[in-house]
This record gives structure tokens, sequence and C-alpha cells, in this order.
């Protein structure tokens, strides 16, 4: 069985996450190749496009927010995405059971609450007219005085598809995270939920080849093996080169490991780094846990295709903070990728690109 190195599986995942080269596709094309994008906050999303995607405007993806073409939900990994209308009506209900075992921690907090009740209350609440997560806390707390009150938003952030709605995410505008269902949103019913081996089939596209235990952790579900296991007959398998078994699909783009990889500047919580159970594809393992301090991720960058440091934008500059030495051709192409991007995110604005220190020592 074909042995694939971190360089080959570097090389691989980097074309199908658009990175290897900039794409043509548009903003909505790439967030469904992608399986939507990591949104913790509102400016990732828009970054993550602008280091894929040729012709890439942030106007762009504003008004697919605003159209209500794409959304911003939890579903992965129990963490905010912007997904298009169809995987949030789709992908949220196959990711309900890791949203039902995240509610059982917050038992304590939920003793003498009918969650049935919860869910109803809840849905008419945010239907009636969007909420703040503090609002329906308040709201829910009223009926339920003696629970905790962080345990029901979370319970009605478990049960239900519930999404920001816009101005939150658009991009140069400022709002709280209102919420309300996907439905109502929408004008749509939720679901069916997409088969298991339609996401696999997906995600291997996206972040290929890859294990059962990398879908896994880019999904936060467990028992998946049963599903690559019927789809077996049409996939390729490779082993990594710790014998880990290694699926994909057959017609997936494998570059040449030697292909170069021009730098990148990627924005916090990028699914480029997240997605995988085995980092060293992307993250040599000298840097592991490098680019967060207590809780908070900082935006990071790729030399030949690696993380290779961090990166801040201030009022004035752009800091970028290498974690080991670059060459002078290096620096000079990071400094070019930096500058890209700002004229795409923040065109005519002066900035200065420098090296410095992001994160002390």
């Amino acid at each position: 069985m074909t042995v694939l190195d971190a360089r080959s599986l570097n090389r691989a995942t980097l074309d199908r996450q658009l990175l290897l080269r900039r794409s043509p596709l548009t903003a909505r094309a790439a967030v469904e190749h992608l399986v939507g994008l990591q949104a913790q906050n509102v400016s990732p999303p828009y970054l993550a496009l602008a280091a894929r995607l040729d012709g890439f405007a942030p106007v762009g993806l504003a008004r697919l927010m605003t159209d209500r073409d794409v959304v911003r939900i939890v579903t992965l990994r129990s963490t905010i995405h912007t997904h298009t209308a169809e995987d949030c009506l789709a992908l949220r209900p196959f990711v309900q059971p890791a949203r039902e075992r995240e509610l059982k921690l917050f038992r304590k907090g939920l003793a003498g609450v009918d969650l049935d009740r919860l869910t109803a209350l809840a849905r008419d609440l945010v239907e009636e007219e969007p909420r703040t997560l503090k609002q329906l806390r308040e709201a829910l707390g009223a009926e339920w005085p003696d629970a905790d009150p962080q345990s029901l938003g979370v319970a009605a952030r478990c049960l239900l598809p519930l999404v920001q709605v816009t101005p939150r995410g658009v991009w140069g505008e400022s709002g709280q995270a209102a919420l309300t269902t996907s439905e109502h949103w929408l004008g749509r019913p939720a679901g069916p939920a997409y088969d298991a081996e339609t996401l696999v089939r997906r995600y291997l596209a996206a972040f290929g080849p890859a294990s059962v235990k990398d879908m896994q952790t880019w999904a936060g579900l467990t028992r998946l093996r049963p599903v690559f296991e019927r789809l077996r007959p049409e996939l390729l398998t490779f082993h990594d080169v710790h014998g880990t078994e290694l699926f994909d699909l057959p017609d997936a783009p494998r570059p040449d490991p030697a292909t170069p990889a021009p730098p990148r500047l990627l924005p916090e919580f990028d699914n480029l780094l997240l997605s995988h159970a085995d980092r060293t594809r992307v993250v040599p393992p000298e840097y592991w846990g490098r680019t967060w301090v207590g809780n908070v991720s900082h935006p990071v960058f790729l030399v030949d295709g690696f993380l290779a440091g961090v990166w801040k934008r201030t009022e004035t500059a752009l800091t970028v903070q290498p974690f080991g030495r670059l060459t002078k051709g290096e620096r000079e192409a990071v400094t070019a990728e930096a500058v890209r991007m700002l004229a795409v995110t923040h065109p005519g604005e002066p900035y200065d690109v420098r090296f410095g220190t992001v994160i002390p020592a």
C-alpha cells in the first residue's frame, strides 16, 4: 500500500483547500466546496476566502449574508460556521447527535426543566423576533427560575438550529449576535439530514486523503468507521508514515510533493488547521500549540505549505512573527502576500507590513 509522507499530504490538502493556487470559484461555490468556514469571529470567513480566491472582494460574501444565501450557525465541533443555506439545513441535522451529547454535560443546571417545553418556548421566542442569547436566557429563566441560566441558553442552542441574523457577520457592519431558527430565517424546513456517505465524500474532496479519526475530528462525531467501510470499494487507500490507513476519492488531486506552495495568510481558527486528528500535514511538531495563548488563537501564515508563524493587523500596520528563520526570498514573498491581502480586505488604506513580535515569548 502506498505511503504518503507529510509533504504529499500537505500538497494534496492545500490543493483541495484552494491554497496551492488561487481559485476562480465564486464565494458561494467556495463555501460549499469547503463545507463551510469556521466563523468564531466576523472576519475569519472573509480572510479565508481572500487567501483562496482570485478576484474575491468582501462585498461578495457580505451580499450572500444579507441575501440569506449563506448563514452563521453552530455545526461542526460545536463551533460557529458560515455555511450555504442548503448545507445549513441538511448538515445541522447530521451533527445533531453531537449537540445532544453536549447537552448532557449541562443536565445538573437543567434539573426540573421539561426540554420539549423549552424547545417549543425558545422557538416561539426567537421566531417572534430575533433574540440575543442573553435575552433568550432571561426569557427562559422566567419560566424556570431555579435553573442555571447558562444551561438554559445551551439547551436552546443544542435543541434548535439557531442562526445569527444579519447585520452580524456582514463585513464592515456591526451588530450583536441575535438568533432565530434556520427555518424561519431561510423560509423553508430543515432536513432531511445528509446521509453519512455524502459527507464522507465531501470531506475527502476538501480535506483528504484522510483517516476515519480525521473526519471524526472535523465533524465532532464518532462511530464513522462503518461508513468508510461501506464506501471502501469506491475509495483508494493509503498509509501515512505512522501506518494509519487513509482513504481518498479516486479522482481527487494528489500533486507531486515538490509542487511549489506560495505563502498564504490565514485567519484564526482556519479549518485547514483544525480538521484532522493528525495535523502534521500542516503543523510542524515543533510549532504545535504556539498559535494559542490561553483560549485565544492568532491568525497564522504558511511558508512552503506549512505553518510558519502568526500575524496581527492593527490600525496602521500588519505585523508578521515567524517562528523560525526565513530566507530573504521567503520574507519578500510573505510581505507581498500580506500586501495583497490588505489590498483585498482594506483597499486604499495605508498599511505597513512589519516583521516583529505578535506573541511575546
